[in-house]
């Protein structure tokens, strides 16, 4: 019998061999041994702080290592900088973005490019970049100024940057964190083409499922070392790259008590607002959230999600329209009228909106209750009580910091969401407004989330959650509103829903089947 062929692997476009990185008291990567063929999409997973993120940014120059040393396409290579990468065919979309609040997209896209030396001709760029968007599937406005864009759509520009470029190889972290399954699937789609005709892809992601849809192969880092190297994504399981990622069992199956209606908290009666750009952002929203319920709010970004979030904590002012929380009107009201009627807010914007990285984690916590006992004293902070209040707040929601005294600029990205959460919860929320809780988290982080907010319905507050993960909506919601272009243009029992149905909604590709602006509002009971 004659034996079949062996089929060679195909070449190495990235090879890591040993690489160390050490910062202040931390060896965030401990002889780290990375390969990416020729293509492939590699996906690339890891708890928060596991060291996936350093391992990258040495290998995309923003970073230089200790120890080890880099091949790109078998050649010997030192970065100095981010330049050299893009020099060598290589570009990286980091979670958090480098991009120019005041300036274009087109602007932000050419960026750093040698040309054009002297004059833009913006007509012209702007074409290119708005047919690399459209050929992409990534909806962008290229005339649009990079601080009118939601997290989402800035996102898009990251990818666009490196597009333009024409990387050959391409590291994504959590590309799909704010695309609706169809948009995902048309960048799988995308990156699917691209590694067809030799490219090669770094996927960073903790969707299990994701990984598992789009990857070749799967290496997972624990602590700074490689704890499974380029394992055939079809020989392993969601549930085994979990256990790998944190080193014990992650159960996936997310408990509920039954949903049981409480009085009516959160009412809003054809709310309209303009977008940064002074657009129609919102158009007519009416929508009751009860006690003891999560609303989930689906919609791709740039649809109006931030506009909610904001016009219902003080953060952005409603052109018509009632909000009401438990009866009392906060529509148009400050962000301290809104915290007095306990309303909580957990932003999309970790870092810039949700805490003070340059505070300690004490300073953030009190954030909510300086002007109340046992935190103030008469005119000034009891210092001890802040202590107290915040020791006790590190312990109860596990925030892993060294001190309260710490900065919060030094906590991973799950730490910082978890000491958002502990403070808007020790606030006793009514209404809760959580936009991507879980956004970038690893697959432990996320658990705890969602554990914190299910208890918070058990706990009789009304919860709106907007995020762009379906998967996360129908797990935690009783219901599900989609928005689409500023409209609510379906609304589900989030048990019955169909995700095939709302994708389409999400996009506009079905007929609203919820009232117009004016009608009578959408009960959610």
């Amino acid at each position: 019998m004659t034996p079949e062929p062996v089929v060679p692997d195909p070449p190495l476009a990235v090879e890591m061999r040993g690489i160390v990185r050490r910062f202040p008291g931390v060896v965030a990567n401990d002889g780290v041994d990375f390969d990416l063929r020729v293509g492939e999409v590699h996906a690339l997973l890891g708890e928060n702080g596991a060291g996936k993120s350093t391992l990258m940014n040495v290998l995309d120059g923003l970073y230089r290592p200790d120890a080890g040393e880099i091949l790109v396409f078998g050649r010997p290579v030192e970065f100095r900088s981010p330049r050299d990468a893009i020099a060598a065919g290589l570009g990286m979309v980091h979670q958090h973005f480098a991009l120019v609040p005041t300036q274009t997209v087109t602007e932000n896209v050419l960026l750093g490019l040698p040309r054009p030396r002297f004059r833009l001709d913006a007509r012209r760029y702007d074409d290119e970049v708005a047919d690399l968007a459209r050929s992409h599937g990534l909806a962008v406005d290229p005339r649009a100024r990079v601080w009118q864009l939601s997290v989402g759509e800035q996102q898009r520009v990251e990818i666009l940057k490196m597009l333009y470029r024409g990387a050959r190889i391409l590291i994504l972290d959590e590309p799909t964190a704010v695309l609706a399954p169809q948009e995902a699937a048309d960048l799988f789609r995308t990156l699917r083409s691209m590694v067809a005709g030799g490219a090669s892809v770094v996927f960073i992601s903790h969707k299990l499922a994701e990984v598992a849809q789009i990857a070749d192969r799967v290496t997972v880092m624990r602590r700074g070392k490689v704890t499974a190297a380029g394992i055939p994504t079809a020989e392993t399981t969601t549930a085994g790259l979990a256990r790998l990622m944190v080193g014990r069992e992650i159960f996936e199956t997310i408990e509920r008590a039954p949903f049981a209606p409480g009085p009516v908290v959160l009412a809003m009666r054809d709310v309209e607002a303009e977008s940064d750009r002074e657009l129609p952002a919102l158009r007519g929203i009416s929508l009751d959230v009860r006690s003891g319920e999560i609303l989930g709010v689906a919609g791709v970004a740039g649809n109006g999600q931030s506009e909610l979030a904001q016009v219902l904590t003080g953060l952005r002012r409603c052109s018509a329209g009632s909000i009401t929380v438990d009866a009392v009107e906060v529509g148009n009201k400050t962000p301290r009228d809104t915290i007095v009627q306990h309303v909580a807010h957990v932003p999309e914007d970790r870092t810039g909106v949700g805490t003070a990285p340059n505070l300690s984690v004490a300073d953030n916590l009190i954030m909510k209750s300086y002007r109340e006992a046992p935190v103030a004293r008469r005119w000034s902070i009891d210092t001890g009580a802040v202590r107290r209040f915040a020791n006790r707040l590190r312990e109860t929601y596990a925030i892993a910091a060294p001190s309260v005294d710490t900065e919060a600029r030094l906590l991973s990205g799950g730490n910082l969401q978890r000491l958002i959460l502990a403070r808007e919860i020790a606030s006793a929320p009514r209404l809760m407004v959580a936009v991507q809780p879980t956004r970038g988290l690893d697959v432990g982080a996320i658990a705890t989330v969602h554990r914190l907010l299910l208890d918070q319905r058990q706990a009789g507050s009304a919860t709106i959650l907007i995020s762009e993960d379906l998967d996360e909506i129908l797990a935690l919601a009783d219901r599900v509103a989609v928005i689409y272009e500023g409209r609510l243009v379906g609304l589900y029992d989030a048990a019955e829903a169909d995700i095939g149905e709302i994708g389409l909604r999400m996009t506009g590709g079905m007929t609203p089947a919820v009232a117009e602006p004016g009608a009578p509002p959408v009960s959610v009971a």
